[in-house]
């Protein structure tokens, strides 16, 4: 399973028995990253009772309580992360207490309800390995190749229309065999493939990136 990495910072609210939580999620690259926005947060929610965190960056991986019971409020935030395969992201839950008691149990509820409704609002991508090819053909083709592209999951990177077609696709490498036998079924072999290549990339509902 790909690594996924935030490409768009969100928040969220929740509010249980009275208390409101605030998710507050954001991209970082580094673990001084992460430190200076857990301190920017603190000093924007000064005057909230706790403000609970986790980080994970590349190997590295950090939570607090803030003050909750041990094991209510971080570590629910960071198993949230974890579990959804997240990376280079800071989690900030701030709580504002609403005066009633939620025990252990629906502490960690709430800090992960609220992780959830931050992440939300945040746009992922997916790291995954891949394959990009110029695949070319005549025009009578290019339906055939949409076509196939779509049933498969292979984006169309570029177009150009000269006296052929030539497209620049990319796909996760478990689809890129498939795809290709397809094309060549739908287009009688008459499409010529190339300039196959390994990369990385990222997708989300924003598109791709290759890195």
């Amino acid at each position: 399973m790909g690594e996924n990495i935030i490409i768009k910072d969100g928040s969220g609210q929740i509010e249980e028995k009275k208390s409101v939580f605030i998710a507050n999620i954001k991209a970082v690259h580094n673990e001084e990253e992460a430190i200076k926005y857990i301190a920017e947060m603190k000093k924007k929610y000064w005057d909230a009772k706790h403000n609970c965190m986790a980080y994970i960056v590349g190997d590295l991986k950090r939570f607090s309580d803030d003050g909750e019971p041990s094991g209510t409020a971080g570590k629910p935030i960071l198993d949230v992360l974890d579990g959804r395969n997240i990376t280079n992201a800071v989690v900030v839950v701030t709580r504002y207490f609403g005066g009633v008691l939620l025990g252990t149990g629906g502490l960690v509820r709430a800090y992960q309800g609220a992780t959830i409704e931050g992440l939300k609002n945040c746009v992922i991508a997916k790291k995954c390995a891949g394959i990009t090819a110029i695949v070319k053909t005549d025009y009578t083709g290019l339906g055939k190749i949409q076509y196939a592209a779509g049933s498969e999951q292979v984006s169309i990177m570029n177009i150009e229309y000269l006296d052929n077609v030539t497209i620049k696709i990319v796909c996760e490498e478990e689809k890129y065999n498939v795809f290709i036998n397809k094309v060549t079924e739908m287009t009688a072999g008459k499409a010529d493939i190339s300039d196959v290549e390994k990369v990385m990339f990222y997708k989300s509902e924003n598109g791709i990136e290759i890195l």
